[in-house]
């Protein structure tokens, strides 16, 4: 597929409930214009979601972004398998797509992003992963980049819904998108 890097398509996970929510929205938003797609089991239901794409048939609007900016959709419940096509339906005019997905089997790129907790040695078995420091400053264990501090007020900002337009932090993510995933 073509698109931003490598992919146009990867897939966010973490180990870490909150990471998991926030991690594909600081992709997109790294970007400029993405879609987000929440396939976790805790994702919003607000709007159409993916389920309700793939019964009824994407609208022209879902197809292509109408402006510049994060767009969200939540999985409402499809299983990711049944969701893969229309994934690449809708990646084929969305210049990128960050989709939060959790367990195996997930079919494109997946970028793990791993908490680093202060005082504590975290080992990790990803050969490549994106650290996120919870609480303070940290070295990452193991290869791959370092984001910045996520600050409280950010952090609630962006479990509310508003995503940043630019801030280190999102600034940070911008890499991710053409490292080697596997």
């Amino acid at each position: 597929m073509a698109g931003k890097g490598r992919h146009s398509v990867i897939g966010v996970r973490s180990i870490d409930p909150i990471l998991s929510l926030v991690g594909p929205i600081g992709l997109a938003a790294s970007l400029g214009t993405a879609l987000v797609i929440d396939l976790g089991p805790s994702g919003a239901n607000e709007g159409r979601s993916l389920r309700d794409i793939s019964a009824d048939g994407p609208t022209l609007a879902e197809l292509s972004p109408g402006r510049r900016g994060v767009a969200m959709i939540p999985g409402g419940g499809i299983d990711p398998r049944d969701a893969i096509d229309l994934i690449e339906q809708l990646a084929i005019r969305w210049p990128a797509v960050a989709v939060r997905v959790e367990g195996p089997g997930w079919p494109f790129p997946v970028v793990p992003v791993i908490p680093i907790y202060p005082g504590r040695l975290l080992v990790s078995t990803e050969p490549l992963g994106v650290w996120q420091p919870i609480g303070g400053s940290g070295r990452a264990p193991g290869p791959g980049p370092v984001l910045p501090r996520l600050r409280a007020g950010q952090l609630r900002r962006l479990l509310s819904g508003q995503v940043p337009r630019r801030s280190r932090w999102v600034d940070a993510w911008r890499p991710v998108w053409d490292m080697p995933w596997a």
